[in-house]
């Protein structure tokens, strides 16, 4: 894979898809947080209704506090790990109020502190509400990358790091949902939809096919 290529890439990924962005549903940074720590092994689905009645009643960090941990259960008992989930949001609220003021942190280290909250997460956050151009690594885009040969690597991490010297400056910022977005329809984990590919034939994957 070369820098041609991978121009290539992003320019048709850009041209398919000219303003991507995240499936889940929010309105402040605060509710982005929420949405992303709900949606770890759950679907973005799963989580916009359980936070479609969430928000309504609580969408600050005091109002999170004031909902109690019982009660937050109850809006959220639908998602996957739902007992841990409110306990590190209860906790992430908290740390929010007393450190922050209230408000969601705009750098990765201050974000990596609050409970439940990790490197993909993170740059998550900080891409999506804030505009900084990091890309966050999950399980579609370490396929997609390693399928197609964008950017290889042994680990998320590795993945991450090749990302942000392989893609060019000016695709850097929507990186992150396009690739996401494609591993999510068309490079599925299964078998990759090959035949509706905008990048097909750019792509180094060995073992294509003809599904559309």
């Amino acid at each position: 894979m070369n820098a041609h290529k991978r121009q290539e890439i992003f320019a048709r990924l850009r041209e398919h898809m000219p303003e991507p962005t995240t499936e889940l549903r929010w309105t402040s940074p605060f509710e982005l947080l929420t949405a992303v720590l709900l949606s770890a092994q759950a679907t973005d689905v799963g989580v916009n209704k359980a936070c479609a009645r969430l928000f309504p009643v609580a969408n600050t960090p005091e109002a999170i506090l004031e909902l109690g941990l019982e009660q937050l259960k109850e809006y959220i008992k639908t998602i996957g790990l739902y007992n841990t989930k409110a306990e590190n949001l209860m906790k992430t609220c908290r740390m929010l109020v007393e450190r922050h003021g209230g408000e969601v942190p705009q750098t990765r280290a201050e974000l990596e502190a609050l409970p439940g909250v990790g490197r993909k997460t993170a740059n998550v956050i900080l891409n999506t509400a804030f505009g900084q151009p990091t890309i966050a690594v999950d399980t579609h885009i370490f396929r997609v990358c390693n399928r197609t040969r964008i950017a290889p690597g042994k680990n998320v991490v590795e993945v991450e790091q090749k990302l942000m010297r392989h893609v060019p400056r000016e695709f850097r910022q929507d990186a992150h949902h396009w690739l996401i977005l494609h591993g999510r329809y068309t490079c599925v984990a299964r078998k990759p939809r090959c035949g509706s590919c905008v990048i097909e034939d750019l792509c180094e994957y060995p073992d294509k096919t003809e599904v559309a």
